[in-house]
């Protein structure tokens, strides 16, 4: 006698568990521009190498001979793939049942993918798309099984626990694809890379009835949370344009990272040439200090050609952070802006900046600095954001690290925000456009020189005058011929100069792997 009626029985409830919330649930989600949940993993990994766990995880209601009259699959779908041959744990809501606000089983399973990665020492990807909790409670309001254990149990690990620990040991990655709120939402900031869909997510600590009922304020979901709030408020990294664009700017983000934090980052075959220079960094900073420039074209001549990830370009936007490739070694990248309040750190800045570099600390990227900086951002508002403490923050990230660091002084580097940008034992480089000090001129003029200004026939005139005498002494011979920079470049050498650095310190890539804490900052 075989085992065959039980196998076509584990068939049928995976063909079952398969369905989601059935068809018609299936078709709403397809009408509002979403895929079903194990639509969008196929779609993420390499061809072909999805490998479900619990698939069979749910409720069933059998009849007297124990088949399933009905099953209801666990409203969280997970296992593991490949991307680019790598392994990689993956998990999301099905937003198909219950709008994925967690089942039982749905949330042992969305524990488990965080575990599981860590047990395997592997990127996490999730995908998100749920409500969180519901007062109804995770078995809706059909059941009444025992009641969930508080977060505080005595006896329940922490559900903050494993999210934690996956973060500490290998990259993580999570999309918003939908409306997130609730422990989905606290998973989607939870990563070092997130996204989200510009027209069909929305991220929210509490919905719009909710937000009603306790504040009395009326706002839609977009209004709330929609990719044009997160895109500028740094809950989200970058925006997609649709689910497949979000599948593959993680696919692309995951391709500069290791596997884990004891691994190295991949590098690849080059076929930039390292010693390339070109002609348009000769000209890219204008000689009329008060006019900007396009610092990201300049990021994009100088790494390897289509190299440039941005990250976060919507916050914090007088910093430019990306991460790129630097004679095919990823690398982290980091600008200032002159375009927004003149590349000067504000605290969404040092912010951003912060999160950045501890970002290529854990994962051992090289950082490459183009500085710019005229100083901390001032004024009323700069003051109530408490701008300097977090620009404080920044600093202690910068001179915890690490990694290799490599400063390349573009134009300003001023005050307190222009240290920032230099590790312990960066290679420094300086362009023929370069200037430094205390102060700005413009800043140090009119404090320096206030009365005598206000004395002058025509302060106007006498206020140019100074400002112009100071920044033709600002040049940057003086710290070269101090030694206060290794050297003073063309600026079409600066690719050549880098790759020749990178090539040098590739040997203290292999010795500083491992998880990383770092003691308390301000």
């Amino acid at each position: 006698m075989s085992w065959q009626s039980e196998a076509d029985e584990i068939a049928r409830r995976r063909a079952l568990a398969g369905e989601h919330g059935g068809a018609e649930a299936v078709a709403r989600q397809r009408e509002r521009g979403r895929l079903p949940v194990r639509e969008r993993i196929e779609a993420f990994g390499d061809a072909g190498s999805f490998r479900e766990q619990g698939g069979l995880a749910g409720h069933a209601e059998t009849d007297a001979e124990g088949r399933a009259v009905s099953f209801t699959p666990a409203n969280y779908v997970l296992g593991s793939v490949r991307v680019d041959g790598r392994p990689v744990v993956v998990g999301g809501e099905d937003f198909t049942q219950r709008g994925g606000s967690p089942s039982p089983a749905g949330l042992r399973k969305s524990v488990f993918a965080e575990d599981l990665a860590c047990r395997l020492r592997v990127p996490l990807v999730r995908f998100l798309e749920g409500a969180g909790g519901s007062v109804a409670g995770s078995a809706g309001r059909a059941a009444r099984p025992a009641p969930e254990p508080p977060p505080a149990a005595p006896f329940a690990s922490h559900r903050f626990r494993s999210i934690a620990a996956a973060m500490a040991q290998a990259p993580v990655a999570s999309a918003a694809l939908g409306a997130v709120a609730g422990l989905p939402a606290a998973r989607l900031v939870a990563s070092h890379f997130s996204v989200m869909t510009r027209d069909t997510a929305q991220v929210l600590v509490g919905g719009p009835a909710l937000v009603e009922r306790a504040l009395g304020e009326q706002a839609s979901k977009d209004e709330l949370g929609g990719a044009a709030v997160h895109g500028r408020s740094g809950v989200v990294d970058n925006v997609a344009a649709d689910e497949h664009d979000a599948l593959a700017q993680i696919r692309r983000f995951l391709s500069y990272l290791p596997t884990n934090v004891w691994e190295p980052a991949p590098a690849i075959p080059c076929e930039d040439d390292p010693e390339r220079c070109d002609d348009a960094l000769a000209a890219i900073v204008p000689r009329d200090r008060r006019k900007v420039y396009d610092a990201r074209r300049l990021v994009a001549v100088v790494l390897d050609r289509g190299s440039v990830f941005e990250l976060m370009s919507g916050f914090g936007r007088g910093q430019v952070t990306a991460l790129a490739r630097l004679a095919g070694q990823p690398v982290g990248v980091w600008a200032n802006d002159p375009r927004f309040y003149a590349g000067s750190m504000t605290a969404d800045g040092a912010q951003k900046v912060r999160r950045f570099v501890d970002l290529c600390d854990q994962f051992g990227l090289p950082v490459v600095c183009f500085i710019d900086e005229p100083g901390f951002m001032i004024g009323s508002r700069a003051e109530r954001e408490a701008t300097i403490r977090h620009g404080t923050a920044a600093a202690f990230a910068v001179v915890q690290s690490r990694v290799p660091w490599a400063s390349v002084m573009v134009r300003k580097c001023y005050g307190v925000a222009g240290a920032v940008h230099f590790a312990p034992g960066a290679f420094v480089l300086a362009w023929p456009s370069a200037e430094q000090g205390a102060l700005p001129v413009e800043g140090g003029v009119a404090v320096a020189f206030r009365r005598e200004i206000a004395a002058a026939p025509d302060p106007e005139a006498r206020r140019r005058e100074l400002e112009e005498q100071l920044a033709a002494r600002r040049n940057p011979y003086a710290a070269a011929q101090l030694f206060g920079v290794h050297d003073l470049v063309d600026p079409r050498r600066t690719r050549p100069e880098l790759c020749g650095w990178l090539e040098s310190v590739r040997p203290l890539l292999a010795t500083e792997r491992g998880p990383r804490s770092w003691p308390i900052r301000p």
